[in-house]
């Protein structure tokens, strides 16, 4: 699961790679790490074309993730003599985001596949945790890190994400994963994230139907990652 990654390269170059006509990202910082939860910038489709802005990380949580979890928590004030409005406590339950998303088939997901809710994530390079390899490990295209973007998809939902912040309304958005490629899946093999590298890939992943868009559901080929720093929880380095 992909819960960290990095985006250095500055918002011009951002919108002169992925033909951004909008931007209301403010000025846009390099973020040599993102979290689940921080804002980072997007890019989707709006009326006039296609916008840059920012939405925090992490979709919607399924609605089963949110009763086990309200359960849990009704459980232990229980135990403790208080008294429990259930309802109240479901609304009120925080809910931080789901940030990585394989199973697209799930109900929870199909509502946002289409392209009015389809955005692409820019990256230059992204992080697997693995213990025994001494934590983050950095993959990028290549040791440049050249701007690239993962396949995600986006909302605006109503939610607690934390408890001090009480019920806000947000841009969410989160990213396809897939099976992994020999890179990744030497320290991560369970999954990596949708990675888009041409610009026609891009264009059918934010407006093709979803017959044709779903085939970029797969994982790079061999070799097309290189790592590119080890052990740290950022990623500062960029020529972009």
């Amino acid at each position: 699961m992909c819960n960290l990654y990095s985006i250095t390269t500055n918002q011009a170059a951002i919108s002169a790679l992925f033909r951004v006509m909008n931007r209301y990202v403010g000025n846009l910082a390099p973020m040599p790490g993102v979290f689940p939860d921080y804002k980072a910038p997007i890019i989707r489709s709006g009326a006039d074309g296609r916008e840059l802005v920012t939405a925090r990380w992490g979709m919607p949580s399924s609605s089963k993730a949110l009763m086990d979890a309200t359960k849990k928590r009704a459980e232990k004030l229980q135990a403790k003599g208080k008294t429990v409005d259930f309802k109240e406590l479901l609304r009120m339950e925080p809910d931080g985001g789901t940030t990585n998303i394989r199973n697209v088939k799930s109900k929870h997901w199909t509502r946002w596949l289409g392209p009015e809710n389809r955005c692409v994530v820019p990256f230059n390079s992204f992080s697997e945790f693995n213990k025994a390899e001494g934590g983050d490990i950095w993959f990028a295209l290549d040791e440049t890190r050249p701007l690239a973007c993962f396949a995600g998809i986006w909302t605006n939902w109503t939610s607690v994400r934390k408890v001090k912040e009480g019920e806000t309304t947000n841009d969410l958005y989160a990213f396809l994963t897939t099976a992994p490629n020999a890179e990744v899946g030497a320290f991560h093999p369970k999954a990596m994230p949708v990675i888009l590298t041409t610009p026609a890939e891009v264009n059918a992943w934010l407006g093709a139907p979803w017959e044709k868009a779903m085939a970029l559901q797969r994982p790079l080929p061999d070799g097309s990652l290189k790592i590119v720093e080890r052990g740290t929880k950022e990623d500062p380095a960029s020529d972009t």
